[in-house]
């Protein structure tokens, strides 16, 4: 974990009350949404295999100017689910609401259109970099592609991205491998908000960097999204830095969301076991509350999206299942996929035995 987020965020996380939002005014919903990749068999005679679900079945809400945070292992779907929300993966099935339009599937001239209002920072600043291209050429793409001519021209307001996100204008003919990890990055963000997008993923923007940069990548998101009214779906692993940067926190293992909730709930008061084991290995900053508390500790690999558990995806990891369950519960959770099920004013989860957390909740 980067000690630069740490100390932000252990100093006390962002006051981010300001992102209050209307559940009937969602600027993106995204509802059943699958992506399965298909797989062939190799030899003479091809029959189609079992496909990888690399998502199975999510829903969730993005409301205006706030950031969803999105997390779990490495392989549970979440970089998966944020590009085919943008539609940069064809989805295999569910529906995708942007602004009160299906864009579910859409090609072509509703496409590129759509580019203008969601676009994406990629986890690899440099494999998402045209080496060829200059930084002025790279930040200038998308001006060309949509034909818009910004006043004063596309030099000058490249210069001004550049200016903005922290890079010096005058290496506008610049190439990419002149330039650090964390300016390459800032080279992605400038590139990602030219338009002045509505909608940007962020697909685990820091976790390639030094952690000595990390903390001042987040804080140049957080900058941008105050500026000009950005909405995030932030993909990341590092939960500090989704605490620190995120209004609301989904939960993600083997392509399903497990839990999503407002961020200091999700934190202070977590009910599906996946998420207690998650928080549980977060390290605190005061080490006698870090030598007395009790660690959630998993068993067993994550199973394979071939072929996932039946019932609960979770079950065979669960210590709540080893543990506590009786032969009958035992039998819902294998038997049984949870939905997910309001536990509280702004708290979902995917688990059979969760405990509602508002009495005025029922």
């Amino acid at each position: 974990m980067s000690s630069s987020i740490t100390s932000a965020t252990t100093a006390g996380t962002t006051d981010r009350s300001d992102a209050r939002h209307d559940p009937r005014e969602a600027i993106l919903s995204v509802r059943d949404l699958r992506k399965h990749f298909p797989r062939k068999t190799r030899g003479i005679i091809r029959r189609a295999d079992d496909p990888v679900k690399a998502v199975d079945g999510i829903s969730f809400d993005l409301y205006p100017g706030e950031t969803l945070g999105v997390v779990g292992e490495s392989g549970c779907g979440k970089s998966t689910a944020g590009r085919t929300t943008l539609q940069l993966l064809p989805p295999t099935s569910g529906t995708i609401t942007f602004k009160g339009q299906d864009i579910t599937g859409i090609k072509g001239e509703r496409l590129r259109k759509m580019r203008t209002e969601m676009q994406m920072v990629f986890q690899d600043p440099v494999g998402s970099l045209n080496p060829r291209q200059t930084v002025g050429s790279i930040i200038g793409a998308p001006f060309d592609i949509q034909g818009i001519t910004p006043e004063g021209g596309v030099k000058a307001e490249v210069q001004s991205l550049m200016e903005r996100v922290g890079l010096n204008p005058e290496h506008y003919n610049r190439y990419p491998h002149e330039f650090s990890g964390g300016q390459r990055q800032r080279i992605g963000i400038a590139r990602a908000v030219a338009l002045r997008p509505e909608v940007i993923v962020c697909d685990e923007p820091v976790s390639a960097l030094d952690v000595s940069i990390q903390a001042q990548v987040v804080n140049l998101l957080e900058d941008v999204q105050k500026e000009f009214g950005v909405t995030y779906m932030f993909i990341a692993h590092d939960l500090s830095v989704v605490r620190h940067i995120s209004d609301r926190v989904a939960v993600m293992y083997l392509g399903k969301i497990m839990e999503i909730a407002d961020r200091d709930e999700l934190y202070a008061n977590p009910q599906h076991p996946y998420t207690q084991a998650l928080l549980s290995a977060v390290p605190l900053p005061d080490p006698r509350k870090e030598d007395k508390r009790e660690r959630v500790l998993l068993t067993g690999d994550l199973p394979s999206p071939i072929n996932p558990p039946s019932g609960c995806v979770f079950h065979t990891r669960c210590p709540k299942f080893r543990t506590e369950l009786s032969d009958a519960d035992k039998a819902r959770c294998t038997g049984e996929v949870p939905q997910q099920r309001r536990i509280g004013a702004d708290h979902e989860v995917a688990c059979h035995f969760a405990a509602t957390t508002d009495k005025a909740i029922v």
